[in-house]
């Protein structure tokens, strides 16, 4: 594995005076707000460089894993190999260029095939999530890959194909294991993807991607979520040599682990955003240009159509550099990849404050180059964001969050189907987890036209909303008030939330839980951030 030296670290800014209006994000649009007197900024590190030699990263992580011999000696004539890939969920905004997984899976198979192996099975890693178009798929693998296995031999995981899902194992709660039959009828599955923050890496994360319902159930269940906040899981960290996970998550990889052996590459990306420079820089060092085009992107994207903002938002895509490469046992790379990304995304915070301001970008894991609609919203806010911390959250128990965003009630009616109706009609009548989890799940888990939209229509399957809501949960138990700043109202108040037209107007509705001179503290992100509260 190859690694490098930091650079400029994150801090955290006091606001005085002499500062400038500062960039916040806001859906597909940004804007420069100028925040009270007081208020803490946390700055996440700039973007650190990437290794020197790609290619000969790759190699080098092949040859000396973590944990494991190397790839060549794990390989045999004769033997059954799988190879999984992880999906466009990461990273986000999507890679501009040849993808990382692309080299790296030349260089495996070129391994395998001097070793002699012919029998070798490419799955995308999307479990639950959209399976994905050629195009697609060809992005992420590479066109030589891609015209040589598809689509006999690489294909998207289908998590509703009852033919080819194989029960490996049993967790010690009785958890069923079932996942794609090329995986588990496998001597080998060698697991290949990129980490940008919590929760990706590690065996747990591999079942997500390779599972069904049945094995998610309860890995996404409101109190195995809760678990997972409550011990850490969002906060990338590790203890004795194991990334934080949820128990749930940790029991069904160990049986996966235990089913099939594993040996998994991931690359790291650093925290760029796109060519344009000041989504990085720190406001009071942007150039003159780069505060015209602050204020040009800002308003282009208001003035832009529909049909042209979903076509930008489609093509975002940032110039990653790779920061590490690491190869070897699941568990062992998992952590190896979060040593890289903790000096890129970690930044230190002296306490909890009563107010936390957070801005939502244009993209996300689950939005497929669509604006957030007003589920993924309030995921991106409460179960993303809200979620990046270690130790304690930034946000003080019963303190408020307020979220810029304009929460409008637009859906992909591609690759969202059943996020229309968990919002029409399950929101309709409760927004609380345990509620919904109770009476709606299953309908919509078992439905047969969700399902053959998932298997036929690149549709998130059917218990995709219910999921991404459930991870809300912990940080509405935890906080007092959220407000959207400039959100729909009649979406706001169908989520359960507050909208307000400005900073001002929020800081006066969630005056009654915080009072009218609350500690704020704003995180100036994207880039990504893990908050480590002291």
């Amino acid at each position: 594995m190859e690694r490098i030296a930091t650079v400029r670290p994150g801090f955290v800014l006091e606001v005085d005076e002499r500062t400038p209006p500062l960039l916040v994000h806001s859906g597909a649009g940004v804007l420069l707000e100028r925040f009270p007197l007081g208020t803490r900024v946390v700055y996440p590190p700039q973007p650190r460089p990437g290794v020197g030699d790609v290619d000969a990263a790759i190699g080098a992580a092949l040859a000396e894993p973590v944990g494991s011999a190397p790839l060549s000696a794990l390989l045999r004539p004769g033997m059954r190999l799988a190879i999984s890939v992880d999906d466009l969920r990461t990273p986000q905004p999507r890679v501009r260029g040849v993808d990382v997984r692309g080299r790296i899976l030349e260089q495996v198979l070129t391994v395998a095939a001097a070793a002699g192996v012919d029998e070798v099975t490419l799955v995308v890693a999307n479990g639950l999530h959209r399976r994905l178009g050629a195009a697609e798929v060809a992005g992420i693998v590479g066109e030589r890959v891609f015209r040589s296995f598809w689509p006999t031999q690489l294909a998207c995981h289908d998590a509703e194909d009852a033919a080819n899902l194989v029960e490996v194992g049993r967790s010690d709660a009785g958890e069923p294991v079932e996942v794609a039959r090329a995986v588990a009828e496998a001597d080998l599955l060698v697991a290949v993807g990129i980490v940008q923050g919590p929760g990706q890496g590690g065996l747990g994360a591999l079942v997500e991607g390779l599972s069904s319902y049945a094995s998610l159930r309860a890995v996404h269940a409101v109190a195995a979520v809760t678990q997972a906040a409550a011990a850490g899981a969002g906060g990338g960290g590790t203890v004795d040599g194991a990334v934080v996970q949820g128990a749930a998550a940790q029991r069904v990889g160990a049986v996966l682990g235990a089913a099939v052996p594993v040996f998994a590459v991931t690359a790291t990306v650093n925290a760029a955003l796109g060519p344009a420079p000041f989504l990085t820089r720190r406001e009071w060092e942007w150039s003159p240009a780069d505060s015209a085009l602050a204020f040009g992107v800002g308003r282009g994207l208001e003035l832009l159509g529909g049909r042209g903002r979903a076509r930008v938002l489609r093509d975002l895509a940032a110039d990653y550099a790779i920061t590490s490469v690491t190869a070897g046992a699941p568990q062992a790379v998992a952590v190896a990849a979060w040593e890289a990304l903790d000096a890129q995304q970690r930044v230190d915070v002296d306490g909890q404050s009563d107010v936390v301001v957070v801005g939502l970008p244009p993209f996300g894991a689950y939005q497929g180059g669509a604006p957030a609609d007003p589920v993924l919203a309030a995921h991106g806010a409460l179960g993303d964001v809200f979620a990046r911390h270690r130790g304690r959250p930034v946000v003080r128990e019963n303190g408020a969050m307020i979220v810029y965003h304009p929460v409008a009630a637009r859906f992909s009616q591609l690759h969202q189907p059943s996020y229309v109706d968990f919002y029409e009609e399950v929101l309709a009548e409760s927004s609380d987890p345990a509620t919904i989890e109770a009476k709606f799940e299953r309908q919509y888990a078992t439905d047969p036209w969700y399902a053959s939209l998932y298997r036929t229509s690149l549709a998130h399957h059917g218990v995709h909303p219910f999921h991404r809501w459930y991870e809300t949960a912990p940080a509405r138990a935890h906080l007092a008030e959220v407000v959207f700043v400039g959100g729909d109202r009649a979406a706001c108040a169908r989520l359960g939330y507050r909208a307000a037209s400005t900073l001002a107007d929020a800081l006066e509705i969630v005056a009654g839980a915080v009072g009218r001179d609350p500690s704020i503290t704003y995180l100036h992100s994207p880039p990504q951030l893990i908050a480590d509260v002291r």
